[in-house]
């Protein structure tokens, strides 16, 4: 798995909940797919397998499908060919990608005749109904000697620096890191404008299942199964007269009445508000928020740690409440803070707790307070999650304010 480094706690929850031993390699900086895929095709060289590239956003009906797409697939990429997966068009879709295609061989493999740009409206029509024209999903298979073989021929200057970043690799935990200032001087780009698009003799195999690259509140709508009324109610909704809607709270109660056709998303932090039409224009609104220098646009209400995630609640002068979420059997740094105090209250599950001198086991509805510069430590030692809430005060409540005594991860003290 590659991603964010910013994400690879939360990427690791994920693998350990679905039971999947994997190396998760961690992108300092965003660059695009075309860099992300060469670190993962030069970290798997030794062995050269086919790489399946899968991105973790898509959604599909039928998972049977994508395996015979692969199977497929499969042996064009063994020879050395790089492979596309191709979605039959269900409507004259603007925001896709379209892969023009000859017929099929006896093998289902097609020819990859060229690579055509996200269309208006009318172009997609026609793309629909010519019957040789696919979305392309984003989804590839090639070797990996292929894929930087590849590159290299179309974007050295990017290969050259991803190979600069996995010389200076080294483990951290279950990830592995790459050089960082090498890696912040790669090109960004995509696999399909970096690589696909000028490169011959590419395949294609299709991909028969419905399918959506959940890109756009649109496509989430469309996901959900939208009721009689059109509308796609997520979370704590109450509506009355809304039609063809996608109304999403994560939290508090969301209510509407007598609109049509919008998105409403509530989080703990924002709430978006726009017609379903212009959902593609938020990434407008994301360089407005940058722009302002707004925490929202980069950062995420929930913040994951190796040993779990906390969530902020309140923030005042002097004080903040986070609610904190420990996986069984981990626990936090020995640490202190010159700034802030902390008062733990346990709301469920089991607590072993390090208090200066002190070691408690505190039970739901138990508490303590640990005074500034306090030595202290969390632990949950039961086997379901712990939670509690953390009431700070102080001067400076940054999440820098932590000098770590000692650490089971590995970070820094």
């Amino acid at each position: 798995m590659v991603c964010n480094q910013q994400h690879r706690f939360m990427a690791a929850e994920l693998l350990r909940a679905q039971g999947v031993q994997g190396r998760i390699l961690l992108e300092p900086v965003g660059r695009n797919t075309a860099p992300a895929v060469a670190l993962a095709a030069l970290c798997a060289l030794e062995d050269d397998p086919v790489l399946l590239v899968l991105p973790a956003d898509h959604s599909m009906k039928d998972s049977k499908s994508l395996a015979r797409a692969v199977e497929q697939g499969a042996k064009a990429a063994n020879a050395g060919r790089l492979v596309c997966l191709g979605v039959k068009p269900l409507s004259p879709e603007t925001g896709y990608g379209y892969l023009r295609c000859g017929e099929p061989s006896p093998s289902g493999v097609r020819e990859v005749l060229r690579f055509e740009e996200k269309p208006d409206l009318e172009t997609a029509r026609t793309y629909m109904e010519s019957g040789d024209c696919y979305w392309n999903s984003g989804i590839f298979l090639f070797k990996a000697s292929a894929y930087l073989a590849a590159l290299e021929r179309h974007a050295p200057e990017m290969l050259a620096a991803c190979r600069v970043a996995i010389d200076g690799v080294h483990a951290d935990l279950d990830f592995i890191r790459v050089d960082k200032a090498a890696f912040e001087a790669c090109p960004s780009d995509s696999v399909d404008y970096a690589v696909l698009e000028k490169e011959t003799g590419l395949n294609m195999v299709v991909l028969d299942t419905v399918w959506s690259d959940l890109g756009s509140w649109s496509a989430l709508h469309e996901a959900g199964n939208p009721d009689e009324e059109g509308n796609t109610l997520v979370g704590d909704v109450i509506e009355h007269d809304v039609r063809d809607s996608y109304l999403h709270s994560t939290g508090r109660l969301l209510t509407a009445v007598g609109v049509r056709d919008v998105v409403v998303v509530e989080t703990s932090d924002a709430v978006l508000v726009a017609n379903r039409n212009s959902s593609q224009d938020v990434k407008k609104i994301v360089s407005a928020m940058m722009a302002r220098g707004r925490s929202e646009a980069v950062s995420h209400p929930v913040d994951y740690r190796p040993w779990g995630s906390f969530q902020r609640i309140d923030l005042g002068d002097r004080f903040q409440v986070k609610r904190i979420t420990v996986i069984p059997g981990q626990k936090l740094s020995l640490q202190k803070h010159y700034h802030r105090a902390e008062h733990w209250i346990v709301v469920r599950g089991t607590a072993l707790v390090v208090n200066g001198e002190q070691e408690l086991l505190l039970h739901e509805d138990q508490s303590t307070y640990i005074p500034l510069g306090h030595v202290h430590r969390l632990e949950n030692p039961g086997k379901t999650p712990l939670e509690l809430i953390e009431v700070q005060t102080g001067s400076y409540l940054g999440e820098d304010d932590i000098v770590r005594l000692e650490d089971v991860y590995g970070r820094e003290k």
